[in-house]
């Protein structure tokens, strides 16, 4: 059996509103993985119908997930149907009692009987009194029909026994046989099969009944002919009954599709804030993290930015911690043993086994400095065994390192240095957020690493008073190998080994299990894309959260991750049946119109797209009262005339009604107007009045049409017979013609759209109309009718146009309540509907944040390769560039400012200069001129940023063209771009001074080269870039005189060409490299298009002749 897959668009018609695939946009490998087309087949659970009417969900779980909703939501329509009984027998008792004979009696107690019982059954549905079992749902909707079927044919057989007539009961068994399609919960094919039962044996039956009671004066041809007209009656009823079961089929199937996209959206909505918590968490302290995206929403929904003082600031004192610092010594006999690729993977492996090993030590990582590892152990929860924790993690590392000195045969090794003390911790400036701390005991515990030795732990005097006994030490002689201590007189120490193994906190990962596997398990890999496997850490496989392990299982089996997502689609339905959405939002509950005004107008402006489907219905029951009308008077000449007119009126109608489903099929114009209706309130009214105007007018036509014959005795004896009123005329049964109103209310119940006010109004008008015809304009003609039918008991039974009426009314009130029903249901729906569409909105809200969390921790291209997607440790993003611009910027003088005293809040009002300036020096980014530049990272009061790493820089194979086919001042463009930058920030920094009243100087170092950048750890994402270019420019800034920009030979041969001008330094010593030339650049003599004002330097150098 082929489906057909049809995907919605703005522009589909109706037939292919829940034919679409259900998805739920993302970006995620495991959402991908969650998220299943949902498509539709054509070719459904009843064959009888005409392929459009004939949905069915595929898969077929899914679709047995939407039965069983869309017949719990048709349970409450169940009850209107019982009301509608109900007021059936409630209507055959007052008839009886209004003209009450001992023969009404029995009629009397079967009706009062089924009364009890309606209201038993409709008091035990809505106190959910039977059992919660599918056998007991299922059977009630057969129980009340068979109780309804049985009241029909009762109330034939009893209240017209001894005198039958072809209408006897037919309009409540017309309105029954429509009203079972609008409210039993069963399917289609039952429904059809249980109303075709119905109608033939209520058929079948009355034929019997009156060829049994006028055999001597039966006329056949005008029996057979008036019970045709009795099944066209049904006929019309059943077609559109199916044709409203497959528009609430529609509007269900679409409810459907809505809850289970808001369950996806909710499952992305969870997801997306845990990929927000965990990217965030893995950079900076949950602490820090909250307040910075507070702070970020805050700013977003403030109307007017308001000017502040400082920038925000994310800072905070922290007391009593261990801080660690860790160095691989031997590092450059390493990058020399290894390719750049190579070197960023075992570094990779490397630090993604520290992150492992700071977990299980309860450490904070900070940073990644090249081939320096530093975490904090106290931060920002605080323990007591801080100190303890912190030795045993440089223990683990030294271990850990010990792995790659057998892999690599070379002599690395890790120096290690702890230092216990007080900390600011938090993040400085605007771009590129990493958590840093901050103090006098952070730059102590770095020169304890420096001062180390390789392969043992070095802690300081502090350190050691926070121990109690759990390690053997020794003395470390720090201050002779580090001036700084030597200077602050502490006193170091070097871990042996623990004295008592029992005595320290069994922890996985150190010393006490080396034998067991080994620390990384490296194996072979492609380029750079991926890297090792680590063992993944036991306390992250147990602490998995239940959104983690839904999207661990995304990538599955398909089944069942379907069948998950449809048992959750099942609690979700089910909640959201008991959450009474309506009270939350109030309504008139005259009119049912929300109180809150522009929530009202959304609803009324919500397109339907089924209305054209509503006015086909009112050219059906056009067709069909004509068509019954010809069978009881086919000389009636009007019913023709009525029948074209009111055709072609009522398509122009439906034509502008479908012209906005179908707008391909129709004229701009039409379409434009169709539209219009569609969301026009009164329009809509107008239409719907139109269309129900015709159909009233076309039967009061056809009624006052058929008069009297004038031979007609009234006062005669007995001998009037029914051969006197004559074998075609329309007043031989005056009820068929009465019973077209209750068509009209049918087709007044079918319209969408429509205010159920406006419904009763149009419902009141066909039946003013039709009762004023019945007793004014008809009352000879049913009085005839009575007399010559009822002639033995005229004085004991209601005038026949007086039951018409009564009945028609009884119908209207029952239409009217299942109108009101309906509007509730669809006000219910459409709010469900704005919660779907809220909770997108939420979705989408959520990828902003996240995105801009994720561009500001790391470089846009980067992050797009991260975002929205789960790596792993071992997963490696690394790039090689050719041609790429390094600067580091740094103010030696800030440490000579920063102070720890009283007046300074212990050094927060210090770094609050501190990020004012590197605050400053990002928004410097922003500039259209600065584009190129990226900015990496800060460390300490230095700043660091590169330039042609980002693929607007048109280099580095981003451009199109090949590099040979470049010219140099287009291939290094961004180079003058950073010394451009570089200027800039002098020239920032000169203004902050005057504003502040300091004198801080920048010592600025650019290099050009090959680097390779690179992210470390996906769960810790750290962005940096490596190489000798990096090198170099570091030195530059180390070597370099504050005040001034130093460049080597290279760079300065480049940007000489771009109008910058320099003063020669001469050759300067660069550990590692030995003597370079450099120069220093003094300023711009062309003003560059991008920077527009000329840059003078500060403390200039006397240019050398």
């Amino acid at each position: 059996m082929s489906l057909n897959r049809v995907h919605a668009s703005t522009g589909q018609s109706a037939d292919c509103l829940v034919e679409s695939s259900d998805t739920v946009p993302t970006n995620t490998g495991h959402e991908a993985s969650r998220t299943q087309e949902v498509t539709v087949s054509k070719s459904g659970y009843c064959p009888c119908l005409p392929r459009a009417l004939r949905l069915s969900f595929a898969p077929e779980s899914l679709e047995q997930l939407y039965q069983a909703y869309f017949h719990r939501q048709r349970q409450e329509t169940l009850l209107v149907l019982v009301i509608f009984a109900v007021l059936f027998n409630t209507y055959i008792i007052v008839m009886c009692a209004v003209m009450y004979s001992k023969d009404r009696l029995d009629m009397v107690v079967v009706a009062a009987v089924g009364l009890v019982a309606d209201i038993s059954l409709y008091a035990l549905s809505r106190l959910r009194k039977f059992p919660a079992t599918p056998v007991w749902s299922g059977g009630v909707p057969y129980v009340l029909w068979l109780m309804i079927a049985i009241h029909v044919l009762c109330y034939m057989s009893l209240n017209f026994r001894g005198f039958p007539d072809e209408s006897d009961s037919v309009g409540w068994q017309t309105f029954f046989s429509f009203s079972c399609f609008l409210t039993l919960p069963l399917n289609l094919k039952p429904l059809i099969l249980l109303t075709a039962i119905c109608c033939g044996v209520h058929t079948l039956v009355l034929g019997l009944t009156i060829a049994q009671r006028q055999q001597d004066n039966l006329l056949v041809p005008i029996l057979v002919r008036q019970l045709i007209a009795n099944v066209v009656l049904y006929l019309c009823a059943v077609t559109v009954g199916v044709v409203s079961y497959y528009m609430a089929d529609r509007k269900y199937r679409t409810a459907f599709q809505e809850a289970r996209q808001s369950l996806e959206v909710k499952l992305t909505l969870e997801d997306q804030s845990t990929q927000q918590e965990e990217l965030l968490l893995s950079i900076l302290p949950k602490h820090i993290a909250d307040e910075m995206l507070q702070g970020m929403k805050k700013k977003a929904n403030q109307n007017e930015v308001q000017q502040q003082q400082f920038n925000t600031m994310y800072m905070y004192r922290h007391e009593n911690v261990s801080i660690l610092f860790a160095d691989i010594v031997g590092f450059t006999q390493l990058s020399s043993a290894c390719s750049a690729q190579e070197l960023v993977k075992l570094l990779n492996e490397l630090f993604a086994r520290f992150d492992k090993l700071a977990a299980d030590h309860f450490q904070l990582r900070i940073k990644i400095l090249g081939d320096c590892y530093y975490c904090i152990c106290g931060l920002p929860d605080y323990r007591e065994d801080h100190a303890v924790c912190s030795i045993m993690m440089g223990l683990a590392m030294v271990e850990a390192i010990s792995y790659v000195r057998e892999k690599t045969k070379t002599e690395v090794d890790m120096r290690v240095g702890v230092h216990t003390g007080t900390v600011l911790g938090g993040v400085l400036g605007q771009k590129r957020w990493q958590f840093d701390v901050w103090s006098t005991d952070v730059t102590v515990a770095n020169k304890m690493e420096s001062g180390g030795i390789p392969g043992r732990v070095h802690i300081s005097q502090s350190t050691k008073e926070c121990l109690h006994g759990e390690f053997e030490l020794e003395p470390g002689n720090g201050g002779e190998r580090c001036e700084y201590l030597l200077e602050k007189g502490i006193d170091t120490y070097l871990v042996l080994v623990p004295k008592d193994a029992k005595q320290v906190p069994e922890m996985p990962g150190t010393l006490s299990n080396r034998n067991s596997k080994q620390l990384i398990n490296t194996t072979t890999c492609n380029d750079s894309a991926s890297s090792v496997q680590a063992k993944q850490p036991e306390f992250e496989q147990e602490s998995g959260s239940p959104q983690s392990n839904r999207m661990a299982n995304g990538g599955g089996d398909g089944r069942e991750s379907m069948q998950e997502i449809n048992r959750q689609l099942h609690l979700e339905l089910l909640e959201r049946e008991t959450d009474d959405i309506m009270k939350v939002h109030r309504t008139n509950m005259a009119t049912l119109r929300f109180m809150d005004g522009e929530l009202e107008e959304c609803y009324s402006s919500e397109k339907e797209r089924q209305s054209g489907v509503a006015f086909c219905c009112c050219c059906l029951v056009l067709f069909f009262t004509a068509l019954m009308e010809i069978l009881i008077d086919p000389l009636l000449t009007v019913n023709y005339v009525t029948l074209a007119i009111g055709e072609v009126l009522l398509l122009l109608l439906t034509v502008c009604s479908l012209a906005a489903v179908y707008p391909r099929r129709f004229s701009e114009r039409l379409v434009s107007f169709s539209i219009w209706i569609d969301r026009t309130r009164w329009a809509r009214n107008l239409w719907a009045m139109a269309a129900i105007f015709v159909l009233t007018m076309a039967e009061i036509a056809d009624m006052l049409s058929c008069v009297e014959l004038p031979f007609l005795l009234l006062n005669g004896s007995a001998v009037l017979t029914l051969e006197s009123l004559g074998q075609d005329s329309c007043a031989q049964n005056p009820r068929h013609f009465s019973l077209i109103a209750i068509l009209l209310l049918i087709a007044t119940t079918m319209l969408v759209q429509v205010s159920h006010l406006v419904k009763l109004g149009l419902m009141a008008l066909v039946v003013v109309a039709t009762g004023a015809v019945n007793i004014y304009s008809w009352r000879n003609i049913y009085d005839l009718y009575d007399a010559i039918r009822f002639s033995s008991l005229r004085t004991s039974m209601v005038p026949s146009k007086y039951l018409m009426t009564v009945m028609i009314i009884t119908m209207m009130i029952s239409f009217y309540y299942f109108a009101r029903h309906v509007e509730w249901q669809s006000r219910k729906m459409f709010l469900w509907k704005m919660e779907v569409h809220n909770q997108k909105d939420r979705v989408f809200e959520m990828r902003r944040w996240n995105e801009a969390l994720v561009i500001n921790m790391l470089p846009e291209h980067v992050a797009k390769h991260f975002l929205g997607t789960k790596k792993r440790d071992e997963e490696l993003y690394s790039q090689s560039y050719d041609e790429i611009g390094v600067m580091f910027a740094s103010i030696p003088n800030f440490s000579d400012f920063y102070t720890e005293e009283g007046i300074n809040n212990g050094g927060i009002e210090c770094l609050r200069i501190l990020n004012e300036i590197i605050s400053d020096f990002d928004s410097l980014l922003d500039r259209e001129a600065f584009r190129f530049i990226t900015k990496i990272k800060t460390i300490g009061s230095t700043y660091m940023a590169a330039s042609g790493v980002t693929p607007e820089s048109n280099t580095n194979g981003y451009s199109n063209r090949k590099p040979e086919d470049q010219s140099s001042i287009e291939r290094w463009q961004h180079l003058a771009d950073l010394a451009d930058f570089a200027l800039s920030m002098k020239v920032t920094l000169a203004n902050l001074n005057n504003q502040s009243f300091n004198n801080f100087m920048l010592r600025i170092g650019l290099n050009k080269g090959s680097v390779l950048a690179g992210v470390i750890g996906a769960r810790k994402p750290h962005y940096d870039i490596w190489g000798n270019t990096v090198n170099v420019a570091s030195r530059m800034e180390s070597t370099g005189v504050m005040g001034n920009i130093q460049v080597v030979e290279d760079c300065y041969n480049i940007l000489k060409e771009y109008g910058f001008r320099f003063i020669r330094r001469g050759p300067i010593f660069v550990k590692g490299k030995g003597e370079l030339l450099t120069f220093f650049m003094k300023g711009k003599d062309k003003p560059s298009s991008k920077v527009t004002t000329t840059v003078t330097l500060p403390h200039q150098l006397v240019e050398i002749t």
